[in-house]
């Protein structure tokens, strides 16, 4: 144009604005400044939006000063859009500002503000401007409502989410897009499954990638993957394509519950998909086959990740510390730092997991002390359990006791359960006595406590200090947590517990079970009887231990899995030595691999030997 006046300009800033060409409007209201206009307010409020959207918050201040130096600061529509640049660029101060200084609050500017506060992490702040704008009487529309169920979402308040869902049904919002997508998040992060469930089935028309995700996550958080995987068919079923979202909360469900073939599936579903090269779904990936057993397939998608994030750092540190691998997980600590990437508390956890597992006392040490001095990471709670976990492993008791007195707080049920443990292994029952007492206090329900002093007093043939133990236990109406193991074969898992004769194949079992203790013993295998901690003939305690629940897995396994192929098995409870004992023997004369995961980490056993060392 040979003659560019304040509406061209104008329309070229707001146009590119309103098309995503953001660098563009901005770049253009720099020239119409320096052609001597001077900006309307919807100049200002298209070049502000521009800024919120690539996040060029100190060219937004700039705006601001400009929008009081023409008298535009005041005005609604500006004062909107500056609400919400400054609220993506996570300045909230700056928006609440703003906000205070307008005198003239339409429903705009409400929403931009509660907006704000929810994706901004203010969840409570945003319910309290949402209960004013209520009672200020402004004008509620379904951006604003969809807002405060993400802030009711976060804090699971599903009285007030229950109130939105009323008000949306009563304004008609219900059967939009937008707004079921809202109210499916936000039943299903509070876990009203059934609430979710029939939002999420009001109109098939209305389902899209994003309510059906809420829904699997939703499923996934409270331990029902069936349902997830049945979502997940549906949406595949109607056509709807998934996300990296969707395929990261199955994913992340297999791991939880060590769900290999599933896992593996959804892994050929995530290349088919083109996710794999996705940071976020990869680092998944990697933790849910070290939660199954495959250490190499973890170690293999870590490796393919070209730019690691500290969420996959972390997970594979994760892996390498639940699997006892210590001194891998300095290893790969070591290059996380020498990659750029800032260690947070998260990192530490694992890494003193791993110290633990693997007997690294000075390394561990080491490590927690360098947290706040190096790194600036404040030791919490779970910190100081690792430390009590790490010195007690190691039968530094003494130092653990001295460790917990100088503590700026009470230890934790865990930090008493892992020292409680640790007595029970190195046999000082003083100390356990102690550490049982301090947990029975913290978690009264806890059967570990007056098992493992049992289990004590058992090591020194104390049987009437076992006898008082276990009455305590009568009398106060807690109950032994039973011990069980179970095994994937083809789709299905198989459960045993101790002594178990419900199994349909439960004849061969046992007579596989016979075999391999005869070979065993032939091998060198003796029982260690001290494992059951009961008042009995020692030939009665044999056959107890040989009917342990792993070992019954493991003979299932035999008599119904190919040879080659691992055999994983999963306990939820410590291993106990004599079974650790015979299944090295086992690994040893079968000539397979056998991988146990007990409640605290993974033994890899072959060739007569484990990967623990025989310290777990």
């Amino acid at each position: 144009m040979p003659e560019r006046n304040l509406v061209s300009w104008t329309a070229m800033v707001t146009g590119f604005s309103q098309n995503l060409h953001y660098l563009e409007a901005i770049t253009t209201f720099s020239q119409m400044r320096v052609a001597g206009e001077n900006p309307t307010q919807f100049a200002f409020s298209s070049v502000i939006k521009a800024c919120a959207s690539v996040g060029l918050v100190e060219f937004g201040k700039q705006m601001h000063c400009l929008t009081l130096k023409f008298g535009l600061g005041f005005d609604v529509f500006v004062g909107s859009n500056l609400v919400d640049m400054y609220s993506k660029c996570g300045v909230m101060i700056n928006a609440y500002k703003v906000f205070q200084e307008m005198e003239c609050k339409d429903e705009v500017l409400w929403t931009a503000l509660i907006d704000g506060y929810a994706k901004n992490g203010f969840f409570e702040d945003a319910l309290l401007a949402y209960k004013n704008m209520v009672n200020k009487g402004i004008a509620i529309d379904k951006f604003v409502l969809c807002s405060t169920l993400s802030a009711c979402a976060a804090l699971k308040v599903l009285n007030l989410g229950k109130c939105l869902h009323s008000v949306m049904v009563k304004k008609g919002f219900e059967l939009e897009i937008y707004v079921g997508n809202a109210l499916t998040n936000m039943y299903s992060k509070v876990g009203d499954m059934y609430s979710a469930s029939n939002v999420f089935g009001i109109d098939s028309e209305c389902r899209n990638i994003v309510s059906c995700s809420s829904l699997i996550d939703g499923f996934v958080e409270v331990d029902r993957m069936e349902d997830a995987l049945s979502v997940f068919v549906e949406l595949r079923r109607q056509g709807i394509e998934s996300n990296e979202f969707t395929f990261s909360s199955l994913i992340k469900a297999c791991a939880s519950q060590a769900a290999l073939e599933q896992g593996t599936q959804l892994h050929a579903q995530v290349i088919k998909f083109n996710f794999d090269g996705n940071p976020f779904v990869s680092s998944v990936l990697v933790d849910m086959y070290g939660k199954c057993g495959p250490l190499d397939d973890s170690l293999r998608v870590f490796d393919e990740i070209e730019n690691a994030t500290e969420i996959a750092w972390n997970s594979m540190l994760s892996v390498f510390a639940q699997h006892g691998l210590g001194k891998d997980a300095i290893e790969i600590f070591n290059m996380m730092k020498n990659e750029g990437v800032e260690p947070n508390a998260i990192t530490f956890v694992s890494l003193l997991r791993g110290c633990s597992h693997s007997g690294l006392v000075e390394e561990g040490l080491s490590f927690f002390n360098a947290m706040e001095k190096t790194y600036g990471v404040v030791p919490r709670e779970e910190h100081y359990s690792c430390v009590i976990d790490l010195l007690g492993r190691a039968g530094q008791l003494k130092e653990a006791e001295d460790f917990i007195n100088k503590m700026p707080f009470e230890p934790n049920a865990f930090g008493w359960c892992s020292f409680l443990g640790a007595c029970k292994i190195h046999g000082d029952k003083e100390r356990g006595k102690l550490a049982a007492e301090k947990l029975m206090q913290l978690e009264p329900e806890n059967s570990g406590a007056p098992v493992l002093l049992s289990n004590i007093y058992a090591k020194e043939q104390q049987w009437e200090d076992v006898r008082t133990s276990r009455k305590m236990m009568q009398d106060c109406n807690v109950k032994k947590v039973p011990g069980y193991s179970w095994v994937d074969v083809g789709n299905k898992t198989h459960i045993f517990g101790v002594e178990d004769w419900s199994h349909p194949q439960k004849k061969a079992i046992y007579e596989k079970l016979d075999a391999l203790s005869d070979q065993i013993k032939k091998a060198g295998y003796v029982p260690c009887t001290d494992s059951v901690p009961l008042d009995m003939e020692v030939s009665v305690k044999e056959k107890m231990l040989q009917h342990h629940s792993e070992r019954m897995a493991i003979a299932f396994a035999l008599i119904s899995m190919p040879s080659g192929k691992p055999i994983i098995v999963k306990k939820n409870l410590r291993v106990c030595v004599d079974c650790h004992s015979a299944i090295k023997y086992i690994a040893k004369v079968i000539g397979r691999k056998i991988i146990v995961r007990d409640n605290s980490r993974f033994h890899h056993f072959s060739e007569g030997l484990c990967s623990c060392g025989d310290f777990w």
